[in-house]
């Protein structure tokens, strides 16, 4: 039995944590970590969990966890992991991180974008980017850290990654509209996600200067063999979970000067994702809804070729809190201790 804590238990990725891993055969949670609700019970904050979850929310040490836990979830602001890293840690559990602090290699890039000095960049070389359909081969038995990808860029990534990799797109022609609810937001009290605030509305924010913006570049860069440069634009809408990309991009020319055909396309995309258990290829004609991928580990893309512009609009649904948090985070949990992928994630979108 693996033996799990969860710092940051009682934000909203925490509880998706706890959820997912009281349902997995092969887990036992042994800490409860919040430093907002030290000594409270677990379901006093979350109310679905009474007579589920009787223990007490402890606090956020770290090395006093190391010694009980096999695994340890950092469901953290940035800044907090990399504040308290040490060797002495690592060398004692796995870490599956789900916040950016060694999500980007370039710890320059990290400290502007996020606007705080990393602590412990000493680390930031052995981290995985836990993305498991494209780095599954490195997170191992013998993986101490993992960077649990974020929830955008997660699905901005899988929806890009075939067609930068092939070269079948113009790389630094990407454009990406992304559209969340309000979960993503996090759970602390901000005037912007109140309900009326949020309620039949939509706005963009971190308009050019959002923070995934980098991860993402940098993760396509990789795919492509080439630097990359993204116009990132993302929106909030009213509703709880939920994420949708909508990518454009120019399509490359064969010699002949025709475009790529849809089956051609199509075919790429199978060969990368034709065996993924979570990644979903839709058939023609059919766009991504988030509804249809809702609390579940699945991500959902399809594509539209537009022959009058040349270019292709690639679309993606993931439900945030899952496939781009929690249920990624167990994802790698699962490869680092050499279970199935899809232990403890075996479940269909809920709808309605």
């Amino acid at each position: 039995m693996i033996k799990a804590g969860i710092i940051g238990a009682t934000g909203y990725a925490g509880s998706e944590l706890v959820r997912l891993l009281l349902n997995h055969r092969d887990v036992r949670i042994v800490w409860y970590g919040s430093r907002s609700y030290i000594d409270k019970r677990f379901y006093e904050v979350y109310g679905n969990m009474f007579q589920i979850v009787e223990e007490i929310c402890k606090d956020d040490d770290l090395n006093e966890l190391a010694g009980q836990a096999d695994v340890i979830f950092t469901a953290t602001p940035q800044g907090f992991l990399a504040g308290i890293l040490t060797e002495e840690i690592l060398s004692r559990v796995k870490i599956v991180d789900l916040s950016a602090d060694y999500r980007i290699k370039d710890v320059a890039v990290y400290e502007k974008w996020y606007g705080i000095e990393h602590k412990s960049p000493q680390f930031i070389e052995e981290a995985v980017y836990g993305l498991c359909e494209i780095n599954r081969d490195r997170i191992t038995d013998r993986t101490r850290l993992v960077a649990n990808p974020g929830c955008y860029t997660t699905c901005s990534i899988l929806t890009a990654y075939p067609m930068v990799k092939e070269g079948l797109i113009d790389e630094n022609t990407v454009i990406i509209d992304a559209k969340s609810g309000t979960s993503g937001a996090g759970r602390g009290a901000k005037t912007a996600n109140l309900f009326c605030e949020v309620n039949e509305n939509i706005k963009a924010y971190g308009v050019a200067c959002h923070r995934h913006t980098p991860e993402i570049e940098e993760q396509l860069g990789y795919a492509g063999s080439c630097q990359v440069t993204v116009s990132f634009t993302p929106h909030l809408v009213p509703m709880n979970r939920g994420i949708l990309v909508t990518e454009y991009a120019r399509l490359r020319r064969r010699a002949d000067g025709t475009l790529p055909g849809w089956e051609e396309i199509k075919a790429v995309y199978d060969s990368y994702y034709g065996k993924e258990k979570f990644v979903r290829v839709l058939e023609r004609g059919v766009c991504p809804e988030t509804k249809w991928v809702e609390g579940s580990n699945y991500v959902d893309i399809g594509f539209t070729i537009d022959e009058r512009t040349g270019r292709i609009i690639m679309m993606g649904a993931l439900d945030n809190l899952v496939k781009g948090a929690a249920g990624q985070a167990v994802q790698n949990m699962n490869l680092l201790f050499g279970l199935p992928e899809d232990r403890g994630l075996e479940f269909v979108p809920c709808f309605p």
